[in-house]
């Protein structure tokens, strides 16, 4: 779904007035500016969404430089041997604050139009706690990047997913902070799945508002997750997001709900809804339903239905969020699938920067499993902010 590029104010005033970084092979800090290439404008001068696509992978796995906003986003449902669950997102974000590329020939090695974040989060769910971090950086100096050649590598800093092979089958995802690490290897068992029309995703009227979209909706997954300093063996699933585009909400849009889910019977729903003033949401939007072998339904807005079945106030931005929903979806089949769905822990807010709820949720019903959910628009609306 549409996730948090939002090019914060503050991440821009970093970026363009300077910023203290860490020779990552010294460990010096070294002050200094980067050679930017311009200010924020609007969609001017950027491609667009706008036609079918035609889909090269694992080259489109990489960056897309030519359109204003792009992320690579991985979430898991994880578990160790004896039944302790966690969570984790695991998110990089670029965006290009001018269309000119930097120069070949500029003497700065800090050259860049481009600017990179990350969101990092893991969520306990038997210590009940849910952590959370996050890192801004420019894309010159190899501080920051996305590629493919010789291998798909996206990365922000010491923080990174990269493939273990020459198509991305297999991917490793590292990242730590002094209160919580994961290291894990990811398996991808189905080919991306794309969303929308063949990967064109609309998200509202006008030519272009939409963004180019896939997934890969199952990755197993292993490794360990650390907290503090005692160490999970840990194993389940991954859900990955890839999009990229030049657009922005609509004018009436206040925020999103999205959620990404694995039914225990290797099925996957991915439902969203894009929530507008006054009540309604946006009709261009709906969801995907992937099959046990990989083929795709696409899924309507009019197709599904989310009910709220409870909320939670944040004690951190007085915000109210659902907190459980009851989800008919209907998949092509004789019966619409009626699911629960029920965070793991309640307090999964991102507080840090523009606050979003991101987390575990358990599935039941007519089908057991795990997801995330993603909500956005509850502690002030996203309009105007990407």
């Amino acid at each position: 779904m549409w996730k948090l590029i939002l090019l914060l104010v503050g991440l821009l005033t970093v970026v363009l007035l300077g910023l203290s970084l860490v020779d990552m092979a010294g460990g010096d800090e070294i002050s200094a500016r980067a050679d930017l290439l311009g200010v924020p404008s609007g969609g001017e001068g950027y491609a667009r969404a706008i036609a079918a696509r035609n889909w090269q992978f694992p080259r489109d796995y990489g960056a897309h430089p030519d359109f204003q906003t792009e992320w690579w986003y991985y979430t898991g449902n994880l578990a160790d041997e004896e039944g302790r669950r966690f969570g984790y997102q695991f998110t990089i974000f670029r965006r290009a604050i001018a269309p000119a590329p930097a120069r070949a020939d500029s003497a700065s090695e800090w050259r860049s139009n481009q600017v990179y974040m990350a969101h990092f989060t893991v969520t306990d769910v038997e210590g009940g706690a849910f952590y959370q971090s996050q890192r801004f950086s420019r894309g010159g100096a190899n501080l920051a990047g996305a590629e493919t050649d010789p291998l798909y590598h996206v990365w922000l800093e010491d923080w990174s997913a990269t493939a273990q092979d020459a198509a991305a089958a297999y991917t490793r995802i590292q990242a730590a902070t002094p209160e919580a690490a994961i290291d894990l290897r990811l398996e991808q068992v189905k080919p991306p799945a794309l969303q929308g029309d063949g990967g064109l995703s609309p998200k509202g009227g006008g030519a272009g508002n939409a963004s180019y979209y896939y997934s890969l909706s199952r990755l197993l997954t292993g490794g360990q997750i650390t907290i503090g300093d005692r160490v999970y063996r840990v194993s389940g699933a991954s859900w990955m997001d890839h999009e990229f585009g030049t657009s922005a909400l609509g004018e009436n849009a206040v925020g999103w709900d999205w959620f990404g889910l694995h039914l225990d019977d290797d099925r996957e729903l991915m439902l969203g809804r894009i929530r507008l003033a006054g009540g309604g949401s946006e009709s261009v939007f709906g969801g995907l339903y992937v099959l046990p072998d990989g083929s795709t339904r696409r899924i309507a807005h009019d197709d599904f239905t989310l009910a709220v079945t409870d909320t939670w106030l944040s004690p951190h931005t007085g915000a109210v969020y659902p907190a459980g929903w009851e989800v008919r979806v209907d998949i092509g089949e004789s019966e619409p699938l009626s699911l629960a769905l029920t965070p793991l822990l309640a307090d999964q807010e991102l507080h840090e920067g523009i606050p979003y709820w991101e987390g575990a949720v358990r599935i039941t019903g007519d089908a057991t499993g795990y997801g995330y959910a993603e909500l956005t628009g509850y502690a002030g609306t996203m309009n105007g902010r990407f």
